[in-house]
C-alpha cells in the first residue's frame, strides 16, 4: 500500500511539473524594453527608450503580426522611415512569440505599424 501512494505521490509531482513547464512556453520573453500585443493593437501605444536600446515586440495571443516602419492614418497604411530610425521591412512576429527590433542609435521620435491590422501603430521615443 505504502508503495502504490508513493507511486501516485511521484506521477502527481511529475504531471505537475510537465504542466508548468508547459504554461511557461508561450510568449514570454526576458528581453528589455517589452511592448506586448494582442490581436489587433499594441498593448501600449508608446515606448520610451535610450538612445542605442532595441525593444522587444511580444505577440501574447496567437495572432501574428507584421510590423514596419510608419503608421496608419484614416484607416490607410502609410509606409515612411523617419531619418535615423532603425530599418523595419515587414518583420513578421508570430503568434505566442517575440522579435526584437533596432537598435535606435538616434534620438527623436519614431513610428512603426502592424502592416496587417488597421489602427496598429506604436510611437518610439528615443532619448
Amino acid at each position: 500500500m505504502l508503495k502504490r501512494v508513493s507511486i501516485i505521490i511521484v506521477c502527481a509531482a511529475l504531471l505537475t511539473l510537465v504542466l508548468t513547464a508547459c504554461s511557461l512556453g508561450g510568449a514570454a520573453s526576458t528581453g528589455p524594453n517589452q511592448v506586448h500585443m494582442d490581436n489587433t493593437s499594441f498593448v501600449q501605444s508608446s515606448v520610451t527608450i535610450k538612445k542605442g536600446e532595441s525593444i522587444t515586440l511580444v505577440s501574447d495571443t496567437l495572432v501574428g503580426h507584421t510590423i514596419a516602419n510608419g503608421t496608419w492614418k484614416d484607416g490607410a497604411g502609410q509606409p515612411a522611415q523617419e531619418p535615423g530610425a532603425p530599418r523595419v521591412d515587414n518583420v513578421a512576429i508570430g503568434g505566442n512569440s517575440s522579435g526584437e527590433i533596432g537598435p535606435f542609435n538616434t534620438a527623436g521620435t519614431f513610428k512603426l505599424y502592424c502592416t496587417i491590422h488597421s489602427g496598429m501603430n506604436l510611437t518610439v521615443i528615443v532619448h
